[in-house]
């Protein structure tokens, strides 16, 4: 059996990206974004002037969240308080974020990759990153 799967292209990836960082610019945010393909491998990875170093690796693992489990990271809080015992063991594991910037990008109701935005508060890391999936699905 073969398996047919969608995945950003490095292309998509540059351009969400760009327009994540164009956002960010326009309201005075420095922020860090990646963009992860479908597996979590990164495709793009830019970074403001200035944007606080840690925001670096914390803009990877909210996009490597969001394409792990297929859900914006700002939706753990929700879940969490319905399944608190579910903190002990992901609060624990290596590059899982349970805050807010990190969203899974979708295609015809695939997932196809995921963005994660790190550097302002949890709320502009969130719009960053809607601005950012806005432009390619602008272009499609």
């Amino acid at each position: 059996m073969i398996i047919e799967e969608q995945s950003l292209s490095w292309q998509s990836a540059q351009e969400i990206a760009s327009a994540t960082c164009h956002y960010a610019s326009e309201n005075n945010l420095r922020i860090c974004v990646w963009v992860l393909d479908r597996h979590g491998n990164p495709l793009a990875m830019h970074r403001i002037n200035h944007a606080a170093l840690p925001s670096t690796t914390i803009a990877r693992d909210k996009a490597y969240t969001a394409v792990s489990f297929g859900f914006a990271t700002d939706l753990w809080q929700q879940r969490l308080a319905e399944k608190p015992h579910l903190l002990t063991g992901l609060g624990q594991r290596p590059d899982i974020v349970l805050f807010g910037g990190g969203i899974p990008i979708y295609h015809q109701k695939q997932l196809v990759g995921a963005i994660g935005v790190s550097g302002a508060s949890e709320d502009q890391d969130i719009a960053c990153a809607q601005a950012g999936i806005a432009a390619i699905q602008e272009l499609s």
